[in-house]
């Protein structure tokens, strides 16, 4: 029995490195496959029980195969922007067939060498159509996108352009904060001191270039504002102005009662409520609480309300006894209310808003009267036209003693005017754009856009297709803008190697695989997208012919036992 055992021990030896040169020679003839994964051969022994420990029976040798799928292969770069490869764990979801029922299988492969058919859909190398998830118009996945049923295939054709409405948009301006000071007001035809186009986009394609206008004002005080300018502090109001000692004026609020302050014009040292140069006069009225006086840039004398609330927080200033001190020095008797128009046409809000200025459109100043960082010379008036030059808002903004913009961001974080409803008069789609302010600055120097920026575009042909290092097929167009199509999920299994292989290098679930896991890039354990690049064979030249020499002189081996055994069984036969 032992004889002819050896016999068959030598015969399973034949047969076992047969299936392992086969395996071996697979593997070198798929060296340049791309996402091939190779085998080897596992042999395991096969035993003969015997009951008495002095007789032997020779067993046999049996192989396994053992699938190296989770081995990662050699990533090399490719010129096509549809060639992905996976570095890490995870498979593409492919289909034998783009008709998206449930009546053909998923296949899983890590061949991401994908290219456009005539049809606009991505096939690999091996014809499989790639499967991924639809992007709706928010930029959201699938709800259900766990389950397979939410991947749909990758259609990459476009019959017309695309076009990308502009909602929101950056401007980066410097304004001159040495400018004159203007007074408010509600026309479009006011002096404007700086103006800058900048170009959107409607629903429909078109560009509407918008004008943004600055001027620079007193703000939304009650503001007296003189018309005599190159006035400075030590301008005498006797012997520069032409007034005489004893004139006398007043400065109110809008109280009613009593004049918060009576000034006399003296020729000689001033005294209490006495002035003889205009730096005597700002003095005193500072002095005040919740009125102001400054030299404004023109070198005018400016007396101004500290706050402001619509309709009311009045200065008044007026000519007390023989003279006219007040036109001396370029200043008209009256009582100046908030904004300096009464709140009758200047458009900046509702009746509702509080303070009177702000409006949903514009930022509120972060910091208003009476707080230490409050800038009352940092005022600006802003109007922005369409392309018809209709006014699409107006309002004020306001800048900080150092230079940036007063303004505090809203609830989103974001420092913007916020442009609602804006209808370009041409059957375009109602519009609404929110213009980034956050790097408006005021400093003394030449006005200057240092950029800008917005994310509408025109209409444009699509240039060509991408898959990115997140997954997202992007689709390129001639006007510069992209779109994200869909987005290609890594398939993940507990046992990788435990999946059944089938032609065209790719796999199917088994029993021993478990099941499939939908996971974005990067997450969950998934690997990540290498856009532009393509996984080779993880196959070893150098090892695999290091185990077919050892695999030969095994099987050369095992023939020797085979005909050893002959030429003994030929012997037993010559018995006599």
């Amino acid at each position: 029995m032992s004889l002819f055992g050896s016999l068959y021990t030598g015969v399973s030896g034949l047969s076992s490195q047969a299936q392992a040169t086969a395996m071996i020679s697979n593997n070198i003839a798929n060296v340049n496959t791309v996402g091939f994964k190779r085998s080897e051969a596992a042999f395991y022994s096969l035993v003969t029980t015997e009951g008495r420990a002095s007789r032997y029976s020779p067993g046999t040798v049996s192989v396994n195969r053992i699938q190296r799928v989770d081995q990662q292969g050699p990533i090399q770069s490719s010129v096509s922007s549809t060639d992905t490869s996976i570095s890490g764990n995870g498979f593409f979801a492919v289909k034998r067939d783009a008709d998206d029922t449930a009546l053909t299988e998923f296949l899983y492969t890590r061949n991401g060498q994908f290219s456009e058919d005539q049809q606009g859909l991505l096939r690999n190398s091996a014809g499989f159509y790639l499967y991924g998830w639809p992007i709706d118009a928010t930029g959201n996945l699938p709800a259900n996108q766990g389950d397979l049923t939410s991947l749909v295939p990758v259609d990459v054709a476009f019959l017309g352009g695309l076009t990308r409405p502009t909602t929101s948009a950056t401007l980066s301006v410097n304004l001159d904060a040495a400018e004159i000071d203007n007074g408010l007001t509600a026309s479009l035809t006011s002096p404007t001191d700086f103006q800058r186009s900048l170009t959107v986009y409607d629903t429909l394609g078109n560009p509407q270039p918008m004008t943004f206008q600055f001027t620079k004002t007193y703000g939304p005080m009650g503001t007296a504002g003189g018309t005599i300018g190159s006035l400075s502090a030590t301008t005498g109001l006797v012997n520069d102005l032409g007034l005489t000692a004893g004139h006398q004026f007043t400065i109110d609020d809008e109280s009613g009662g009593a004049p918060l302050l009576t000034l006399t014009v003296v020729a000689g040292a001033p005294g209490v409520n006495q002035v003889q140069t205009i730096g005597d006069v700002v003095t005193a009225v500072n002095a005040l609480a919740g009125i102001s006086a400054f030299i404004g840039s023109n070198g005018e004398l400016v007396i101004q309300r500290d706050s402001f609330t619509a309709g009311t927080e009045a200065v008044t200033i007026g000519n007390v006894g023989l003279g006219t001190a007040l036109a001396s020095m370029g200043l008209t008797a009256g009582t100046f209310t908030s904004n300096n128009l009464n709140n009758a046409t200047y458009d900046n809000g509702t009746p509702a808003d509080s303070p009177a200025y702000s409006s949903e459109e514009f930022p509120s100043p972060q910091n208003l009267p009476g707080d230490p960082l409050y800038n009352n010379r940092g005022w600006w008036q802003v109007t922005i036209l369409d392309p018809n030059s209709n006014q699409l808002t107006r309002g004020l903004i306001n800048f900080n003693g150092d230079g940036t913009i007063n303004a505090r961001p809203d609830g989103s974080g974001n420092t913007d005017i916020e442009l609602n409803n804006i209808n370009w008069g041409n059957g375009s789609e109602l519009q609404s754009i929110n213009v980034d302010i956050s790097r408006f600055s005021q400093f003394s120097s030449d006005y200057s856009v240092l950029f800008s920026d917005q994310d509408g575009a025109e209409l444009g042909l699509r240039t060509g297709v991408e898959i990115d290092r997140d997954g997202f097929v992007i689709a390129r167009f001639s006007n510069g803008a992209t779109s994200p199509l869909y987005k290609l999920p890594l398939v993940t299994f507990a046992n990788a190697n435990g999946l059944q292989e089938v032609s065209g290098t790719a796999y199917v679930e088994s029993g021993d695989s478990g099941e499939e896991n939908l996971r974005e890039a990067g997450t969950g354990g998934a690997g990540f997208i290498e856009p532009a690049t393509l996984e080779i064979s993880n196959v070893d030249l150098a090892d695999e012919f290091a185990k077919l020499i050892i695999t030969q002189r095994a099987y050369s081996a095992n023939t020797k036992v085979i005909t050893t055994v002959d030429q003994m069984t030929e012997d037993l036969l010559r018995l006599r």
